[in-house]
């Protein structure tokens, strides 16, 4: 036999033996050869694009069909991955599909539970996943942007609902917790990759689009950036989004901040995009440049790969007039790329028929949802996961006289009242779930037959009386539409609510009327909040014998809300924001300073609800709580024993929260500050032993003049309990030696 192959080609010359022709396989390019170093294959990519190739490679979802290659693109994810939803996340023209569907991020901070976060993530990720690479449905994206690690240091910031609370080191723990389940556990693939949101301090609504969040560096290192710090260097998260507002006068998508401190000093070697539309901010709002050309070229030197914009007929113009080298375009793109290494898309190849191309052998995550199986969202594992996270997200505010748990078998009539009770009502970032059960629907499946439930909107005061007079209990249900109800975007007719692009005006309910109504009518009255935000609901707290809060958008909120008022559960979340007495605590809304009295670190106010702050249907008594060594060094750590009894007649889970202060620091510290925190499950009359660590330099600050951080000589006092403003049991460790680092 003779053989002759023209290599790289599929025409042969020459027969084998049974005369067939020979088709010679082409070689493996080496960007996509797994044997080969990561920068290696990036730079051989690289070097095969063309200017044109590499521009269009920085918008979402690119394709390079010569080289087979088709990227992912980005999908929102905040509480469950979103396919649908009122934002229409499944893009135009397509089918809604239907997601698992959590309790909005405020909830999920509410739970304080890192391990339960790290399942949500995971269970997300694998969705997005499974619907990427299904070949039935074909759809979304493996860039999930979530979490929103802004910090919610104002309660009318109109985004509040997407953000897990007011402390940097709970949002950034449960920030790690969550992206570990999201990529996955497996060393060289990621499942999906997290995209952190929005870098920096993008905490007011109203003027996001040009206005400066001004503040020190002591503040950008103590407090705005530590969630994202967290992030990168523990969660691994290799993805930011720039955010729309300006630092200190210099917007962040053009913030040397990107480079100097993202990627230099946290290394962040990944993904840094645009917000949608920030480059036309950035000479519209900002009035930053003349026209996109110069702000693209600006926003590549920055450290931008990926712009959520029109921008490429502008890159490329700003190329040909030198205001930014192919070089400088290369050096961006290799954090985009990485991503995409990560996510095992270098190494398959797509075909054009295959969602996500054809898995690769190393992949672990390649062959899901291209086996027939049960859709995750359908799995009773699912389920029985968000009903957990709704449960636990639950705070209960206010029980006098043990009002709840309230005992199905003893009441004959309850009145459910509430404009939207019969509804789970979604956020703005939601996608939509495969089925929902309403806080009127639970709570007819919770109490049976036996028991006559009635239902009133209380837009019709008569029928909200009589409603109400006829029940053995009244249950109260009011809070806040997540959308305001809205058909235009920055429209929000109600001065209590807020959404994107709208800050609320005001954290007086005005359904606080209803609620009187209802309790002038049966003094036997429980309230339940469902809202995204804190409500100065100081009436409520002074005459209603029991308020219990929840969030909006869980497709098992009707269950986690019948568990928790008829005692099938007791509940245990706590409050992941100070609640005012009214707007005369708040400061002006554009004060990013803490330091003139904001968060539970630095106001001296006495609020309504504290940071922190959770009732249950037990009590705990603090016992003790003992250290492993007296002193420590500047480079050392010390461990807290807490001990815990569970003093009452039910088994509960308790939040364990640890805080410390400074008591001779030489500069200005915040007065009190979490440091540690587990969420512990206690059975009645037993105790538990909670174990935390607190490492010396988690207690340094920065050293603005010197550019590092300082651990100073002196005594830390250690306290932990149940709230923010009750904390019964502490010591005292010294500090032996000062110490610095660089970061």
């Amino acid at each position: 036999m003779r053989r002759w192959v023209v290599l790289g080609s599929s025409f042969v010359i020459g027969f084998s033996s049974l005369c067939q022709p020979v088709t010679a396989q082409p070689p493996v390019l080496p960007f996509r050869n797994p044997a080969l170093d990561r920068e290696a294959r990036i730079t051989d990519l690289l070097s095969r694009l063309t200017l044109d190739e590499k521009i269009a490679l920085m918008a979402d979802h690119p394709k390079i069909p010569r080289l087979g290659l088709e990227f992912s693109g980005q999908v929102e994810g905040l509480h469950g991955l979103a396919l649908g939803g009122p934002g229409h996340w499944e893009g135009r023209g397509k089918a809604v599909l239907p997601t698992t569907t959590f309790p909005q991020e405020r909830g999920l901070g509410n739970t304080w539970d890192p391990a339960l976060m790290q399942q949500i993530g995971a269970l997300e990720g694998y969705e997005a996943r499974y619907m990427y690479q299904s070949p039935k449905y074909d759809r979304g994206g493996l860039i999930v942007r979530a979490p929103n690690v802004d910090l919610a240091r104002d309660p009318r910031w109109g985004r509040g609902e997407e953000s897990m609370g007011e402390d940097p080191y709970l949002v950034g723990t449960m920030t790690v917790a969550f992206q570990h389940g999201l990529q996955g556990p497996d060393p060289t693939h990621w499942q999906a990759a997290s995209l952190m949101k929005h870098f920096l301090a993008n905490e007011n609504e109203d003027t996001r689009d040009f206005s400066s969040s001004d503040f020190d560096e002591r503040l950008f290192r103590e407090y705005y950036s530590v969630p994202f710090r967290m992030g990168f260097e523990e969660g691994g998260s290799r993805g930011v989004m720039a955010a729309y507002n300006s630092w200190n006068g210099v917007p962040m998508m053009i913030n040397p901040v990107l480079k100097n401190v993202m990627i230099k000093e946290w290394g962040n070697d990944g993904i840094i995009c645009t917000d949608g539309g920030a480059l036309g901010l950035l000479i519209n709002a900002h009035k930053s440049f003349p026209d996109k050309e110069h702000g693209s070229a600006a926003a590549v030197k920055a450290g931008i790969n990926h712009f959520l914009d029109t921008y490429q007929s502008d890159l490329r113009a700003a190329v040909k007039d030198g205001l930014v080298s192919e070089a400088d375009i290369d050096s961006s793109l290799r954090g985009l790329i990485r991503v995409f290494y990560w996510l095992g898309e270098l190494d398959a190849v797509n075909d054009g028929k295959t969602p996500g191309g054809s898995p690769a052998a190393s992949d672990p995550y390649g062959r899901i949802g291209r086996e027939a199986d049960t859709p995750p969202w359908e799995r009773e594992t699912s389920k029985a996961l968000v009903r957990q996270a709704t449960d636990e997200s639950i705070v209960l505010l206010r029980n006098e006289a043990n009002t709840l748990p309230l005992d199905a078998a003893t009441l004959k009539t309850i009145a459910i009242i509430g404009p939207w009770a019969d509804q789970v009502l979604l956020d703005w970032y939601s996608g939509t779930p495969p089925y929902s059960v309403s806080a009127l629907d639970g709570i007819r499946e919770a109490v049976g037959k036996n028991t006559k439930v009635i239902f009133a909107r209380g837009d019709d005061p008569v029928a909200t009386v009589a409603a109400a007079r006829q029940a053995d209990v009244a249950i109260v249900i009011v809070g806040n539409h997540p959308y305001c109800n809205a058909t235009r975007w920055r429209q929000c007719d109600t001065p209590s609510n807020g959404r994107e692009a709208v800050d609320r005006k005001t954290i007086s309910l005005e359904q606080e009327q209803l609620v009187k109504l209802v309790y002038a009518a049966n003094p036997c009255t429980v309230e339940v909040l469902i809202s995204s935000f804190p409500y100065a609901i100081v009436w409520s707290q002074q005459n209603i014998p029991a308020i219990v809060h929840m969030t909006q958008n869980s497709q098992e909120l009707g269950h986690g809300l019948a568990d928790v008022l008829f005692g099938k559960y007791s509940p245990a979340g706590k409050l992941t924001q100070t609640w005012p007495t009214g707007d005369d605590q708040l400061l002006p809304m554009m004060d990013y300073d803490l330091l003139h009295g904001r968060t539970y670190m630095y106001s001296k106010l006495k609020p309504l609800y504290p940071f922190g702050y959770g009732l249950s249907y037990t009590t705990f008594h603090y016992n003790s709580l003992s250290t492993s060594v007296a002193q420590m060094n500047a480079d050392g750590q010390v461990q807290v024993t807490v001990s815990v009894t569970n003093t009452g007649t039910r088994d509960s889970d308790e939040i364990v929260q640890l805080y410390i202060t400074h008591e001779h620091s030489a500069v200005s510290r915040p007065q009190i500050e979490l440091k540690g925190f587990q969420r512990v499950h206690i059975a009645a009359g037993k105790s538990a032993d909670v174990r935390l660590t607190v490492k010396a330099r988690d207690l340094a600050y920065w050293d603005a003049a010197e550019h590092l951080w300082r651990v100073e000589k002196e005594p830390i006092k250690l306290l932990a309990g149940g709230s923010s403003d009750t904390l019964p049991v502490s010591a005292v460790v010294e500090v032996s030696n000062s110490g610095e680092y660089k970061p």
